[in-house]
């Protein structure tokens, strides 16, 4: 089935395009099994990325941008511009999709309550909802998660699970033993311009780490890479991780190119290396 539905609010997506881009050439029907597949694709073909804020050039969020920049330059983005370029495309394809906005947990000292500050999805699937999100940079879903709270549940990667509290959710992950909490949100729908401020903050503020800090994160099937400054790791479920630390920005270079798959012809690589933090 090849079906695909337009929606005024995505008409500035190339579905061909986008699908073109990811790699996927299969069957459009709005089913759990098709949303698995395009997300990780997705993940595998689209990185996440923060060169544009990091050089000084802000995140747009209009679908037009998002074209040129994920899907026609060989880019990619940071939560918002992936996760609202999937909810376009599974629009289009049929999908009921409802964008949620979290507080971001990983990484923070336990008690530290974060502003909301990040975009995942709800998305109708086999008569279900699923926790759909390619935009969470090292820990990002690499298929979607069935909304069953308090259920383990697998991904091609890391084991996840959703605990309910109160009316909010939190998304937890299991790594090298432990379930460590990402993010924290409950099902107010959110809208595409409900992410405009907190974008702008983000992408523009000097007290935004997407500003100060150099990051990129590409998930494939077996291998989740990462990049924070200048050191680079790759990082196997049930293995240790490898690190390395970039020496130069030819170095930079090749990495963002061959293992985050980024086009970084119009980038100034150069300045990149030289602003990024040593390790």
């Amino acid at each position: 089935m090849t079906h695909t539905m337009t929606h005024p609010e995505t008409a500035g997506l190339d579905l061909p395009r986008y699908l073109e881009r990811i790699g996927y050439a299969g069957d459009l029907s709005p089913t759990a099994a098709v949303l698995d597949e395009i997300i990780a694709r997705h993940a595998n073909a689209i990185p996440f990325e923060n060169l544009d804020p990091f050089l000084g050039v802000p995140n747009r969020l209009d679908l037009p941008s998002l074209q040129r920049k994920l899907v026609d330059g060989g880019r990619g983005g940071y939560c918002y511009e992936h996760d609202l370029l999937l909810r376009a495309a599974l629009q289009q394809i049929g999908f009921t999709v409802h964008g949620l906005f979290a507080r971001v947990l990983w990484g923070a000292a336990p008690g530290t309550v974060n502003p909301r500050s990040h975009m995942l999805l709800l998305v109708t699937a086999d008569g279900g909802q699923r926790v759909a999100d390619v935009g969470f940079g090292g820990m990002v879903l690499t298929a979607s998660l069935a909304f069953r709270p308090d259920v383990t549940q697998q991904s091609p990667l890391e084991p996840f699970r959703l605990i309910a509290d109160a009316g909010e959710y939190t998304l937890q992950a299991l790594v090298g033993g432990q379930w460590h909490p990402l993010y924290r949100f409950d099902l107010q729908e959110q809208l595409p311009t409900d992410y405009e401020a907190s974008n702008w903050y983000l992408s523009t503020s000097p007290l935004s780490r997407f500003v100060t800090s150099l990051m990129a994160a590409r998930a494939t099937a077996d291998h989740r890479y990462a990049l924070a400054g200048r050191r680079f790791t790759t990082h196997t479920p049930g293995q240790d991780s490898q690190h390395r630390i970039l020496a130069d920005a030819a170095q930079l270079r090749e990495v963002l190119e061959e293992r985050f798959r980024i086009d970084t012809s119009a980038l100034d690589i150069d300045l990149a290396f030289a602003r990024a933090a040593p390790a």
